[in-house]
This record gives structure tokens, C-alpha cells and sequence, in this order.
């Protein structure tokens, strides 16, 4: 059964670049383009792995973090927050609000996987 990762990004070019490098490694893509999309997804699909873009509309990536890791049914898929905030602050916050791990925008697509796989085992 194929790793499914969600990838949370309001960016299309973003979402797009990323989704077509992770397939090519073998995952499964599914997308949400905010944080309240991302909530819903995540219930209905139970991905393995999310990477959360922090600057959504609607709902930004911080809340919808929050509300995740406070549902019993999606608190132990692993969130990895995507943002361009690169100050140690920011990496504070987006594990205080229970991510996972922390990448900065642009993203490091030989470290990203690293972690995602590290998040997988």
C-alpha cells in the first residue's frame, strides 16, 4: 500500500513542484489549499504524513495544526510545517502548536525527505 502524504498549499505552482517530486519517489498525493480543506481531508483520507503550509487563507496552517493534533482521530499523523519564516521563533511556534518538524520555503527537497522518512518509521 502506497504512503499517502497530504500536501497542504495554497500556492499552485508550490503544491504542484512538490506533489510531482514526492510521486516520483513513490508516494500517494493529496491535496488540501487551506487549513479548514486540510482538517477535512485529513479526517476522510488518514494520509500518513502532512506537509503544512503556515500561510493559508481561510484557516492558517498554525490553527489547523492545532485542531488536528487535538482530534484523537488525526493526532498521530506526523505534520511537517512548510513556511518561508525562517527565525528560530517560528520553528518554536509550529512545534508549540504540535508540528512535527519544521522545513523553510524554499523548500530542501533532499532534507524534506529525510524527515518525512524519519517520520515514517
Amino acid at each position: 500500500m502506497a504512503v499517502k502524504i497530504l500536501v497542504v498549499e495554497d500556492n499552485e505552482l508550490n503544491a504542484d513542484m512538490l506533489s510531482q517530486r514526492l510521486k516520483r519517489k513513490g508516494y500517494e498525493i493529496i491535496f488540501a489549499i487551506d487549513g479548514e480543506d486540510a482538517i477535512k481531508v485529513a479526517k476522510k483520507s488518514l494520509p500518513n504524513l502532512i506537509l503544512m503550509d503556515m500561510g493559508l487563507p481561510i484557516m492558517d496552517g498554525w490553527e489547523a495544526t492545532r485542531q488536528l493534533k487535538a482530534d484523537p482521530t488525526t493526532t498521530n499523523i506526523p505534520i511537517i510545517a512548510l513556511t518561508a519564516h525562517s527565525n528560530p521563533d517560528d520553528r518554536q511556534q509550529a512545534l508549540d502548536v504540535g508540528c512535527d518538524e519544521y522545513e523553510v520555503k524554499p523548500v530542501n527537497f533532499t532534507l524534506l525527505i529525510e524527515k518525512i522518512e524519519k517520520l515514517l518509521k
